[in-house]
C-alpha cells in the first residue's frame, strides 16, 4: 500500500504519518529502562512500510539515543528523517546554551545536521523565546540545522516570528475530531505564509478508536498511560463523555462505509485538512505496533458526505479554549498532571526588578530606557504603571512592518513587566494605544481585543507621530492589583 509523501520545506520531504516517540519517556516511567539497541532495531518495520519519519524531543527520555542508535546501524538512514524539539526552561537564554542544546541533540542523534529542529515557549511575556530563536536561526545558518519549526504555538506568535524574520518551515500542534482549533486562524496564516502543519493527537491518545465505542465513562483518576490522562482532559474540555461518543458514533459509521479503523477515519480528516503536511502517530517501540492499520490511512478519501457526518457530530462539542498550545501556558491545562508540575518549577521574572523608598521598578532592557532615563514600569503599592512601550527587543525592532504583530509584541512586554512586579494581565485598568497611522486601526484594535477581550479594560485609541520610523503602534497601561497573595498571581517584588 503506497504511503503518501510531501514536502514541508525545500529538501525536506517525508512520509505524510510520522511516528512519535514520545511514548519513549512513558516507557521509561518510574525508574524503569529499555534496552536502547532492541528498541532502535523497532523502527526499522515503520521504515519498511514507507513511514519514513520520526518525531521526538530533547524531553522524550531516551528517544534521541534511541533514533541516533537506528541512524548508526542504517549507515545514516538515507531517506529517513529525524525531527526532534528544544524545549528549555523559562529564563534567559545565552548563544552559548542554545548551542550546547543543539550540539547535545547532535551528539545523541549520531548526525552533523538536524533535519528539522522545533521550539517551544512556554510563555510570551519573557522575550528570551526571541533570543533563543535569533541563536537558532544563527545555528541554521551555520548548518547545523537545516530547518527550524516551533511546536505549540499560537497563531499570533508564530506570525510575530515569520514577521520578524524568523525562518520557519513548520508548527507542530494538537489536532484532532475533538480539537479543531488549528483549522481556524492557524490555518489561514499557514496557507498565506507557507508554513506546513504538523499535527499531533489525532487519535487523542488512543480514545478515537473503536475499543471505546459505547463503553461507560472510566474513572479519570485511573486511565493507564500518560496520553491516555492528557486526551481525557481534551474529552472534558470538549463537552464530556456524551458529545465524545457522538464523534467516535460518527467515525464509526464512516469507517465501516471505508472497511477502514476509527483511528484511520480520525486520522483521515485531519490530513485532509489544508494546512496539514504530516500527521503524528505515537508508538510504543517494541510492545504494539500498529503499521498496518495506520497504512490504511492512505486507503481511503472522504466524501463530502463523510465530512458532513463527521461536521454534524462535531457540532456539538464545546470549542476547545484558546489557541493552539494554550494548554501549556494558560488554564485550564490539558495536560497529563493538569497543570505544569511535571514540566516546570517555577517561572522566573521576566524583566529585571529593583526595590527601593517602597517603589518597585523593572526594565526590559532596551536602548531606549537609559537613554530617555525611565522604567518600563513602576508599582507603587497596589498600582503598576508601564510606560509607553513600542515593539523593541534590546536593540532590535519585532514584527518587521505588520502592526498585529507589533502590537502582539508589544503586549507581551506589558505582560512581562506586570509580571516582574507581581502583576497580572487581567489586573489592568487602563491602556493607552497610539498608532501612527489611522488605517492600522483595525489590526491593532483586534490584538487588544484578542489580549484584553474577557476582562476589557478603560481604553483610549488615538494616531499620533510616533518617534521611530519602524514603529506602527505604542501602548501604555496602568494595573491596580485587587486580589490577595496567594491567589495564584506571581508574588510581590
Amino acid at each position: 500500500m503506497s504511503v503518501e509523501r510531501t514536502t514541508l520545506a525545500p529538501g525536506l520531504d517525508v512520509s505524510r504519518v510520522l511516528t512519535g516517540l514520545w511514548q519513549i519517556a512513558d516507557m521509561e516511567r518510574d525508574g524503569r529502562s529499555l534496552d536502547l539497541e532492541k528498541t532502535a532495531d523497532a523502527m526499522q518495520p515503520y521504515v519498511d512500510a514507507g513511514i519514513t519519519g520520526f518525531d521526538m524531543a530533547d524531553h522524550y527520555g531516551s528517544a534521541e539515543d534511541v533514533a541516533g542508535i537506528y541512524r548508526e546501524r542504517r549507515g545514516g538512514a538515507p531517506g529517513v528523517r529525524f525531527f526532534t524539539k528544544w524545549v528549555p526552561k523559562p529564563g534567559p537564554v545565552t548563544r552559548e546554551a542554545v548551542r550546547a542544546a543543539i550540539t547535545r541533540s547532535l551528539t545523541r542523534l549520531r548526525t552533523e545536521r538536524l533535519d528539522l529542529l522545533q521550539f517551544h515557549a512556554w510563555t510570551w511575556a519573557d522575550p528570551s523565546w526571541l533570543d533563543a530563536m535569533f541563536y537558532l536561526s544563527d545555528l541554521r545558518d551555520e548548518g547545523l540545522i537545516a530547518h527550524l519549526g516551533f511546536t505549540n504555538t499560537d497563531t499570533a506568535h508564530l506570525n510575530l516570528a515569520l514577521a520578524t524574520g524568523l525562518p520557519i518551515a513548520t508548527n507542530q500542534v494538537a489536532m484532532s475530531l475533538l480539537d479543531g482549533r488549528a483549522a481556524g486562524r492557524m490555518t489561514d496564516l499557514c496557507r498565506a505564509t507557507g508554513v506546513r502543519l504538523l499535527a499531533y493527537g489525532t487519535i487523542a491518545g488512543g480514545w478515537l478508536s473503536e475499543r471505546w465505542l459505547g463503553q461507560p465513562e472510566p474513572d479519570w483518576e485511573r486511565t493507564g498511560t500518560w496520553s491516555q490522562m492528557k486526551y481525557g482532559r481534551f474529552i472534558r474540555a470538549a463537552g464530556g463523555w456524551d458529545r465524545y461518543q457522538s464523534v467516535l458514533r460518527a467515525a464509526a459509521r464512516v469507517a465501516t462505509r471505508h472497511g477502514v479503523s476509527v483511528a484511520n477515519v480520525a486520522s483521515r480528516w485531519v490530513l485532509e485538512q489544508p494546512a496539514v503536511g504530516a500527521v503524528i502517530i505515537g508508538a510504543r517501540l517494541g510492545e504494539r505496533q500498529h503499521i498496518e492499520d495506520t497504512q490504511r490511512v492512505f486507503s481511503f478519501h472522504l466524501t463530502d458526505d463523510d465530512r458532513d457526518e463527521l461536521a454534524t457530530a462535531r457540532a456539538a462539542l464545546s470549542p476547545m479554549p484558546g489557541d493552539c498550545g494554550d494548554e501549556y501556558r494558560t488554564p485550564p491545562f490539558l495536560t497529563a498532571s493538569g497543570d505544569l508540575s511535571h514540566h516546570l518549577d517555577s517561572f522566573p521574572a521576566p524583566f529585571a526588578v529593583h526595590v527601593e523608598d517602597g517603589r518597585a521598578r523593572c526594565f526590559s532592557g532596551t536602548v531606549w530606557e537609559p537613554l530617555a532615563g525611565f522604567s518600563r514600569a513602576v508599582r507603587v503599592g497596589s498600582r503598576v504603571l508601564v510606560s509607553g512601550t513600542t515593539a523593541t527587543h534590546g536593540n532590535r525592532p519585532i514584527g518587521g512592518a505588520d502592526p498585529a504583530a507589533q502590537a502582539h509584541f508589544v503586549i507581551d512586554k506589558i505582560e512581562g513587566s506586570l509580571r516582574s512586579l507581581g502583576a497580572r494581565l487581567q489586573d489592568v485598568v487602563r491602556t493607552r494605544v497610539y498608532v501612527r497611522r489611522a488605517s492600522d486601526w483595525e489590526p491593532v484594535a483586534r490584538a487588544h481585543g484578542e489580549r484584553f477581550g474577557r476582562v476589557p479594560p478603560a481604553n483610549t485609541l488615538v494616531v499620533a507621530d510616533l518617534i521611530g520610523d519602524e514603529y506602527l503602534v505604542e501602548m501604555e497601561a496602568e494595573a491596580e492589583i485587587t486580589q490577595t497573595p496567594g491567589s495564584g498571581r506571581p508574588p510581590s517584588p
